[in-house]
C-alpha cells in the first residue's frame, strides 16, 4: 500500500517591507530536488538556480498582495485570503504553512520553520522570496530615488532617508509605522 501523501508547502515573502508586496507561494513537488532549503539561507544566484528547477518539478500557485491591499485589509487578512486561494488552487492532501499560525484558515497546518525542514516548504520559501524580489528590482526601475534594489524595500536606514527625501510612493505600505518617520526633525 502506497502511504505517501501529498503536501502542499506554502510560505510566504515581504510580510515586514515597507514597500512592494507580499507574496505567497504554494508547492507540491513531483520530483525531489537537490539543494532546498529556508530561501533566507540561499545567496540569490543559488535561489534562481533552485527557482527553475522547481517550476520545472512541480505544481504551484504565487499569489500577490500590493501595498494599497496591504494598507486597506491589514497584512493578516491579506495572509489569510492568500491561503485560501493556495488551498483552492493546489488540491492536496495536507496543506502546510511556516509560521506558527493559520491565520482561521481551517486543513491547514503550521510549523515553525518548517521552510528549512520541510522541502515542500522550502520550495515555496524560495518560489515567493525569488517572486519578490525580482519584483522589487522591477519597483527599483521605476523608482530609482529608493534604492530598492539595495534592500528590497525593508526599513533600512537608507531606505528610510530616502522616504523622507522624496515622501512615499503608490508602492510604499503607508499603514506600517516607521519610528524614524515620525518624529519631528528640527529645521
Amino acid at each position: 500500500m502506497d502511504t505517501f501523501t501529498k503536501l502542499c508547502g506554502i510560505d510566504e515573502a515581504g510580510r515586514g517591507p515597507l514597500a512592494g508586496d507580499l507574496v505567497m507561494a504554494g508547492c507540491i513537488l513531483h520530483r525531489f530536488v537537490e539543494g532546498l532549503d529556508d530561501s533566507k539561507k540561499l545567496t540569490p544566484k543559488k535561489r534562481e538556480l533552485l527557482y527553475e528547477q522547481i517550476v520545472q518539478n512541480a505544481t504551484y500557485h504565487i499569489v500577490k498582495f500590493s501595498a494599497k491591499e496591504i494598507d486597506d485589509n491589514g497584512i493578516s487578512l491579506c495572509i489569510k485570503n492568500g491561503l485560501k486561494e493556495i488551498m483552492k488552487n493546489i488540491p492536496s492532501e495536507k496543506y502546510l504553512f511556516d509560521g506558527n499560525s493559520s491565520f482561521g484558515v481551517r486543513g491547514l497546518t503550521t510549523m515553525i520553520q518548517a521552510d528549512g525542514k520541510i522541502p515542500e516548504v522550502s520550495a515555496a520559501s524560495i518560489l515567493a522570496k525569488v517572486t519578490h524580489d525580482r519584483d522589487i528590482i522591477e519597483l527599483a526601475k521605476k523608482y530609482p530615488e529608493y534604492g530598492f534594489q539595495k534592500h528590497k524595500g525593508y526599513g533600512t536606514a537608507l531606505h528610510v532617508e530616502m522616504i523622507k527625501k522624496h515622501g512615499y510612493s503608490e508602492v510604499h505600505r503607508k499603514s506600517y509605522k516607521v519610528k524614524a518617520l515620525e518624529k519631528t526633525l528640527f529645521d
